[in-house]
């Protein structure tokens, strides 16, 4: 299949390679070139624009805002305007809910088919083909997408026929994210300042009561304060947490942890952590208990 692939950040550029290994023609586009020479090498063709990126049969977007996501689409020179009729844009970015419901409407005037797509996963998680794929749209749309979605990631989850759905379930499980990592820090700096050490206490919570992944990617990295390099940013954070308020308001359906989220990262972020990964919000708890980064605990 032809496929245009634009973004290739800490997670378009695996998606984006794993295309390439299943067979596919993936003409990649970046803003900056030198990420888009990385992938030429192992057989992608780089696009000098947007527009060269969707003349193909499908075509991919991965990117880190609604700003982004709102300027290589419905910008001048941009997909809507260069998609071919029939054609699909598939949005894997982790967007509002008016957002994708504007990008639906804008495609659909267009004669062009849209999905949302977006994934969860860490940037390793995309280099190894192991995302999960939260995918929303009408079943003629998504039925071709199959194959796609099987190269990118370990499971694909349908969830509605309406696009935005799938933009909604992906920030609820990044709120629910964002609440472990909170959490995770509060407990951790309850016991580490007792003098338990935290890796083994994270150990102790992992090999019994919570042994999901959320807990034993952020419990080891918020024990051995490893928050460079960021995996997930914590602005971007702090961004999905102000979406799922946004979400949740035009829903009526008060998020009271996720208005404490958002301060707690804002908090962050004006702290000058912003590009630090998003587990670091988990600082401000040693902080507020006194613990310096250089405790022994």
């Amino acid at each position: 299949m032809e496929i245009g692939f634009v973004g290739l950040g800490n997670m378009g550029r695996g998606m984006a390679v794993n295309l390439i290994k299943a067979g596919h023609q993936v003409t990649v586009y970046n803003r900056s070139p030198d990420k888009a020479e990385a992938l030429v090498q192992q057989g992608a063709t780089a696009a000098r624009t947007v527009a060269d990126a969707s003349r193909g049969e499908v075509v991919f977007t991965m990117l880190a805002d609604d700003s982004a996501v709102e300027d290589v689409t419905l910008g001048e020179g941009g997909i809507v305007a260069s998609l071919a009729p029939g054609a699909t844009h598939v949005s894997s970015s982790t967007i509002s809910v008016a957002l994708s419901e504007r990008l639906a409407t804008a495609h659909a005037e267009a004669g062009q088919r849209y999905a949302a797509a977006p994934v969860f996963g860490r940037p390793d998680a995309a280099s190894a083909a192991k995302l999960f794929v939260v995918a929303a749209g009408a079943s003629e749309v998504l039925e071709p997408l199959s194959p796609l979605f099987d190269a990118i990631g370990q499971r694909t989850f349908v969830v509605s026929e309406l696009p935005h759905t799938a933009n909604l379930v992906k920030l609820s499980g990044n709120f629910l994210i964002a609440s472990v990592i909170e959490s995770l820090g509060e407990a951790v700096a309850l016991v580490g300042k007792a003098g338990v050490d935290r890796q083994q206490y994270v150990d102790i919570l992992t090999s019994t009561l919570f042994a999901a992944p959320a807990y034993r990617t952020y419990g080891g990295l918020i024990a051995r304060r490893e928050f460079e390099p960021a995996g997930f940013a914590a602005r971007l954070g702090l961004k999905d947490v102000r979406l799922a308020l946004a979400a949740a308001e035009q829903l009526q359906v008060p998020l009271p942890l996720a208005s404490l989220l958002r301060d707690r990262f804002l908090t962050l972020v004006a702290t000058g952590g912003g590009d630090l990964d998003w587990s670091a919000v988990s600082s401000l708890a040693d902080r507020d208990a006194g613990i310096g980064s250089d405790h022994s605990a």
